[in-house]
C-alpha cells in the first residue's frame, strides 16, 4: 500500500539464509511505519521484518493460517521469529498457533490496547462507544473504513454502522499535525466527537526492544 515503506526495508526473502543471530519479525503491515521506525531509532539491524497485508483485519479468520504459513516457510533460516501481531479478532486461535509453533506474539487484544498500554486501556470504563484510529488508520480511513462499508456510496448508511459510537480517539504514535487534521476530518464525517491521544509506540516498543536482546 503506498503508506508502507520501500519493501526493500521490510522483507529479506531471497537473499541468503540469515546469518546466525538474526530474528525475524513477521508483522501486520499496519504496523510497518512504526517497526521500522523503530528499528532505525535503535539501531536494530539485526532484526529483518517482512509484514501480511494489513487488509486482513478485514478478514481476521485468515490471519492466523497465514501467520503459520510465514512461519514455517522462514523460520529455519533464522535464530527466533516473532510475531508483530496482538489477537486482532482471531478469538485466541493466534495465540494457541503461536505457543504450538513455539514464537512469541504481541501481548493484548489489539493495536489500540497495546500502543496505549494493555492495562491502561483495559482500565477503561467508558469506552464501549469510542471508535478508535491510529496513524494508520488515520492515514488509510478511506481504504480501510470509508470504501469496504459503502460509505462513499450511501452515507445514510453511516448511522446505522455508527450510531451507537459517540466519539473518536486518535491514539497518535507521532506528533504529526496533518494526521490530527485527517484524523479530525474522520470524526466529523461520521459525527463523532474528537478526542487525541499520544500514545507513542506503547507496549510495541518495549515489546521489541525486549526481543531484540534475544538475539
Amino acid at each position: 500500500m503506498s503508506d508502507l515503506p520501500d519493501a526493500r526495508t521490510l522483507t529479506y526473502e531471497g537473499l541468503e539464509p540469515a546469518r546466525e543471530g538474526r530474528l525475524l519479525l513477521i508483522a501486520c503491515g499496519a504496523l510497518a511505519r512504526e517497526i521500522v521506525a523503530l528499528k532505525e531509532a535503535n539501531g536494530w539491524a539485526h532484526m529483518d521484518v517482512t509484514c501480511l497485508p494489513a487488509i486482513l483485519h478485514n478478514h481476521p479468520e485468515k490471519i492466523t493460517g497465514a501467520v503459520e504459513a510465514l512461519v514455517e516457510r522462514h523460520r529455519s533460516a533464522y535464530a527466533q521469529v516473532f510475531v508483530v501481531y496482538a489477537d486482532c479478532g482471531t478469538g485466541g486461535l493466534l495465540q494457541a498457533a503461536c505457543a504450538r509453533l513455539g514464537v512469541e506474539m504481541v501481548a493484548g487484544p489489539h493495536c489500540y490496547a497495546f500502543f496505549e498500554g494493555n492495562a491502561a486501556f483495559a482500565a477503561h470504563d467508558d469506552e464501549i462507544t469510542a471508535f478508535y484510529l491510529t496513524d494508520f488508520l488515520a492515514r488509510q480511513f478511506d481504504a480501510f473504513v470509508w470504501k469496504p462499508l459503502g460509505l462513499d456510496r450511501h452515507p445514510e448508511l453511516i448511522p446505522m454502522y455508527f450510531g451507537n459510537y459517540t466519539r473518536l480517539v486518535y491514539q497518535a504514535q507521532t506528533e504529526d499535525p496533518a494526521l490530527t487534521a485527517k484524523a479530525q476530518d474522520c470524526a466529523r464525517r461520521l459525527g463523532l466527537d474528537f478526542e487525541r491521544r499520544f500514545t507513542g509506540y506503547g507496549e510495541l516498543g518495549t515489546t521489541l526492544a525486549g526481543w531484540a536482546r534475544k538475539a
